[in-house]
């Protein structure tokens, strides 16, 4: 049942993480939402750890304060993520740092904590948010950054999903085109609804909609499932 489930979600205060939040709230889903400034809820049923997902020991408090609320994690999205947009010999040591600290620390330490839990049930879920741009570079929109570590969850997923098959944990991805968050500033909109077939921006509403089907979808693992328009397959 829903009701017993237990999601965490990092990146929790805003854009898609605040919208996955509400997403499995309606659901009936228990929530674990963590992020560097994320406030605290008066949902009982959602418990949120402020923490920068970074550093191990925000992942050893979100696992351990979550199974002493809720006794389970059923599902893990890592959604946490930092994008910068620069050619490539612009980007400095800290951009560096940073981004791979957020996109690809965030996820192993967490990740690794969490499946250690769900083998003990013998069932699980991890969801990774990746990027359409890891497939589909644009001369447009320089950002190696986001290529090396999202297109690094990317084969991660793959590999965790055959890792764990047989053991009941799925892995699965969401790969978004570029989607209306704070991330983006309005008067970007327009120019960047030009990377998509489409011709628009997403919503954060798209993205949780996918990362549903995947939880409700039990044959589907090591899938990277594109949400982005159609920019994956060209522009």
């Amino acid at each position: 049942m829903a009701e017993d489930k237990v999601i965490i979600v990092t990146g929790a205060s805003q854009g898609i993480g605040a919208e996955v939040v509400k997403e499995f709230r309606r659901k009936g889903y228990r929530v674990v939402a963590t992020s560097r400034s994320i406030k605290p809820s008066g949902d009982p049923d959602v418990l949120t750890i402020i923490g920068d997902i970074a550093d191990p020991k925000t992942a050893d408090l979100v696992v351990a304060e979550a199974v002493a609320k809720f006794g389970r994690i059923d599902t893990l999205v890592n959604n946490a993520g930092v994008f910068v947009a620069r050619p490539f010999t612009d980007y400095s040591a800290e951009d560096y740092n940073r981004v791979l600290g957020t996109n690809l620390a965030g996820f192993f330490y967490l990740t690794q904590r969490a499946i250690e839990h769900m083998l003990k049930r013998g069932s699980g879920h991890v969801v990774n948010i990746t990027a359409s741009l890891a497939d589909q570079p644009s001369s447009k929109l320089p950002a190696v950054l986001a290529a090396l570590t999202k297109g690094g969850l990317n084969y991660a997923t793959t590999s965790l999903a055959i890792e764990y098959a047989s053991r009941g944990i799925r892995v699965n991805a969401v790969a978004p085109g570029v989607i209306k968050t704070p991330m983006h500033p309005e008067e970007r909109h327009a120019l960047l609804a030009t990377l998509h077939p489409v011709g628009r921006i997403g919503d954060v509403s798209d993205i949780a909609g996918a990362i549903m089907y995947l939880e409700t979808a039990p044959f589907v693992t090591g899938e990277i499932l594109h949400v982005d328009g159609g920019r994956n397959v060209g522009f």
